[in-house]
């Protein structure tokens, strides 16, 4: 019995594509068993995320199973997407399933969320009859092996992004984002991304300001929050806990008087500026004031670098586990 992995992911197919082979978790059961249709397979199981789908086989003769499977997926989608799809065999494919368990092939190394995705494709598979021994065997070891990489490593600590260091800074001042409001001046890319980041971990609203105001409304439209015009930015700023500048002025737009004038308003709380533009938006001097906590896009990147570079130093200590856990494992093939 052969073991196999044909799958697509964020790295070789662009979301267009991604879409066309998406399963649905409610059908991962019965796209799973239906992979027992093709000749010579003995089990098989889908995994489908946004950023992957990926089918484990086991068969008597991958080659032919491969084709087969190949054929059906062309029928589904409509059109030949092999050029997107990996094809791996044996203890390649065991290694790679040990390296999605573990966060290391998700398009922000070290995440944790796959770890429950991929465990529930596999209940659902073996709930639906579609996994035996080999299968069965290969992914409880490789939900050991997940295990043991995040308890015995550090790969899911630390952002590795502009935006996401951003918002970890953030959450240390704040202590969480609840209820935050967070203020947008200009309505660059990178303010947008940044801004998503502290919705997701609780910011409440969103405001944007544009000296076009009709891009602030697009953008505040986007993240589900309100637009005001550029001249009326210093009465918001009485209010908010986050600003994200990054307007494309040639001078600063906000300047120590700005943050002086509302402090007495805002009793004094904690006011965290982002300035992602260069030239900088933020007066370098409105950071002296007590409250306030100033970064600049340099500071922000060399932050996401260090971390960067601290996950990759522990790439090395994931890969030592999977290769000791792989070395357990007794599969015909491997």
């Amino acid at each position: 019995m052969e073991l196999l992995c044909l799958g697509l992911n964020h790295k070789t197919a662009p979301v267009e594509v991604r879409e066309r082979f998406a399963v649905g978790t409610s059908r991962l059961g019965e796209a799973s068993l239906a992979l027992l249709d093709l000749h010579g397979v003995a089990e098989g199981l889908v995994i489908s995320t946004c950023n992957r789908t990926e089918y484990y086989l086991a068969a008597e003769d991958s080659s032919h199973a491969v084709r087969e499977l190949e054929n059906l997926l062309a029928k589904l989608a409509g059109s030949d997407a092999s050029p997107h799809f990996y094809r791996m065999e044996r203890a390649e494919a065991a290694r790679h399933l040990c390296r999605v368990v573990s966060g290391l092939d998700s398009m922000m190394l070290g995440e944790t969320e796959i770890f429950g995705q991929v465990k529930q494709a596999y209940q659902l598979a073996l709930d639906a009859g579609a996994t035996r021994g080999v299968l069965n065997r290969l992914f409880q070891r490789a939900f050991t092996v997940g295990k043991k990489v995040r308890t015995n490593t550090s790969i899911q600590e630390g952002s590795t992004s502009v935006g996401n260091v951003a918002v970890d800074l953030a959450e240390k001042i704040f202590g969480h984002l609840k209820n935050s409001e967070v203020m947008i001046l200009g309505a660059g890319e990178m303010s947008r991304i940044t801004a998503q980041s502290l919705v997701s971990r609780g910011a409440r609203s969103i405001i944007v300001s544009n000296r076009t105001y009709d891009r602030a409304v697009e953008l505040a439209n986007e993240m589900g929050g309100s637009a005001v015009r550029f001249d009326a930015w210093e009465e918001i700023l009485a209010r908010v806990d986050v600003v994200i500048s990054s307007t494309g002025s040639p001078h600063a737009v906000v300047r120590p008087e700005h943050v002086e004038r509302v402090r007495r308003a805002r009793k004094f709380r904690p006011l965290f500026l982002i300035d992602i533009a260069v030239p900088r938006d933020i007066d370098p001097a409105v950071g002296e004031i007590e409250e306030v906590y100033l970064y600049d896009i340099d500071t922000l990147e060399q932050l996401a670098v260090e971390a960067r570079q601290r996950r990759e130093r522990q790439i090395v200590e994931c890969e030592n586990i999977i290769e000791a856990e792989l070395a357990k494992l007794d599969l015909p093939g491997l």
